[in-house]
């Protein structure tokens, strides 16, 4: 999607059409319930974010764009989806490097960031759609999710879905990330006979993500070449073992991470 400076410049900041992002804390609740049915059903999280929104989220964006880093980051980066799955111009870059471990982790996991972006607009085909220049902001919030999984070091696993939620919070802070990620973490801890310290891991995260700044923010480009450990320095992104200790835990008890519904009672 290239984007000229033009073209961009002209959108209006906010579609006067936008309506203003209310919390519906029982609409979330039904959406979990169905997660938890089947928590690969990407729709029903999407439907906790639109139900517990980020209501801050207009002014941080407005506030960012209205910077001269702000606006040149949109004309750079109009699309992140594109850069993300170019994985033959990723996989040229450094050996160690953010961009090389994030292929191997989408590769991995047979995911793309088209395809989340597929999935966010199956969500929103009935839904009112907006021209201005806050919705790049809001694509980028969705774009960085599977880096994100990269650089915390949390996996797939729903553990590791509830910890990058928990991470995720103090950047953009939705309710609907802590929503899912302490629901999450309670329906673990009630129906898996294990001692394995899931509150504790969630709660680390959200930690970790204190000394993060808005990822979404950030020029992923400049990023992408540098080594894994370089990036989580310069993102203060800090080390964390408690949802290590978890898997080890779980390991130990023969409960399988990915498939937890086959262990719970």
């Amino acid at each position: 999607m290239e984007q000229r400076a033009g073209d961009f410049a002209a959108l209006p900041l906010f579609d006067p059409a936008r309506e203003k992002p209310r919390l519906r804390p029982l609409v979330a609740y039904r959406h979990f319930r169905r997660l938890m049915h089947n928590t690969e059903n990407t729709a029903e999280v999407f439907g906790i974010f639109a139900a517990l929104p980020w209501r801050g989220g207009g002014r941080a964006g407005s506030a960012f764009l209205a910077t001269r880093k702000g606006h040149a980051l949109a004309l750079a980066e109009p699309w992140l989806p594109a850069v993300l799955d170019d994985h033959a111009a990723l996989r040229r870059m450094p050996a160690g490097s953010l961009a090389q471990a994030y292929c191997d982790f989408m590769e991995a996991e047979g995911l793309t960031a088209q395809g989340l972006v597929e999935e966010a607009e199956r969500f929103l085909a009935d839904r009112p759609r907006y021209n201005d220049r806050f919705q790049w902001y809001m694509n980028r919030l969705r774009d960085v999710h599977d880096l994100l999984h990269v650089l915390t070091g949390y996996g797939r696993d729903a553990l590791g879905e509830a910890c990058v939620l928990a991470f995720t919070f103090p950047q953009q802070p939705a309710p609907g990330h802590l929503f899912i990620a302490w629901m999450a973490a309670l329906q673990m801890k009630l129906r898996l006979n294990s001692r394995a310290p899931v509150l504790g891991a969630v709660r680390e995260a959200w930690r970790r993500g204190k000394s993060c700044p808005r990822l979404m923010e950030q020029s992923i480009v400049a990023l992408l070449p540098l080594s894994l450990e370089e990036a989580r320095r310069r993102l203060g992104i800090v080390p964390g073992v408690v949802y290590e200790q978890a898997h080890a835990v779980w390991q130990a008890e023969g409960i399988d991470p990915r498939d937890l519904l086959k262990h719970a009672r």
